[in-house]
């Protein structure tokens, strides 16, 4: 495991909770610790020099995040499956595109355009200040996708990818650990968002379709170098 951080003097205000969670996380998607190892509370207290309320709280967040799984003595990091992972991502897939295809087949069915013009002013917001890079922007990413089906109408279909969207969170935060991909996000959500507001729903398919598949070669990429580095005391 990495070097020892002092959470107490972090200097941020944070809850202890939270730089216990944010350092972990850096140090599970980077590789810093490997398979196998098992993170106690009592352990990761001295690390960290503070009681394991806040360490059993931070612990809690990355098993929901699915970085980390509950084994019979502590917790020790998951091992991500690329083949799971592009079965997840095509089901996205299929839902996002399938939600402008119902539009595109049905001229009784529009796009909610006063939720994309919202949506819109919040990227535009995004653009003019982009936020630092963390892999915590998942989140607002998520936001944008759900958003954008929910303005196609089917309540189902959204509902589908929320659940989708939670399996595939703890590697989709590999996406926005890289210089510039928070930008790009926000210039490409833009794009699409431009294209359905005009009608052309081919567009918006095509760019939404090559949005989607660079993310997945970035998180597949990440997830290769920190499966490497996590193994190689196996």
């Amino acid at each position: 495991m990495s070097t020892r951080v002092d959470a107490p003097g972090d200097g941020s205000g944070r809850p202890l909770r939270d730089v216990v969670y944010s350092t972990l996380r850096g140090e599970l998607m980077n590789g810093d610790i490997r398979f196998g190892e098992r993170l106690t509370e009592p352990k990761l207290s001295t690390r960290f020099g503070i009681s394991r309320t806040p360490v059993r709280e931070a612990l809690t967040m990355l098993c929901s995040d699915g970085l980390l799984q509950r084994e019979e003595f502590g917790f020790s990091p998951v091992r991500p499956s690329v083949a799971r992972i592009r079965d997840l991502y095509e089901l996205r897939l299929t839902l996002e595109l399938g939600g402008m295809t119902r539009v595109r087949a049905d001229p009784r069915i529009t796009h909610d355009t006063a939720l994309l013009r919202a949506e819109r002013q919040k990227w535009l917001t995004l653009q003019a200040d982009p936020p630092a890079q963390e892999p915590g922007f998942v989140v607002v990413d998520e936001e944008f996708h759900v958003a954008l089906l929910t303005a196609a109408g089917n309540a189902e279909m959204v509902r589908a990818l929320v659940a989708v969207n939670s399996r595939i969170r703890h590697v989709r935060m590999y996406d926005f650990m890289i210089n510039n991909r928070i930008e790009t996000t926000i210039s490409e959500h833009l794009g699409i968002l431009d294209a359905v507001l005009v009608g052309d729903l081919t567009l918006a398919q095509q760019l939404l379709h090559t949005h989607i598949g660079d993310s997945l070669d970035v998180v597949l990429e990440r997830i290769s170098r920190a499966v490497a580095a996590m193994s190689l005391s196996e």
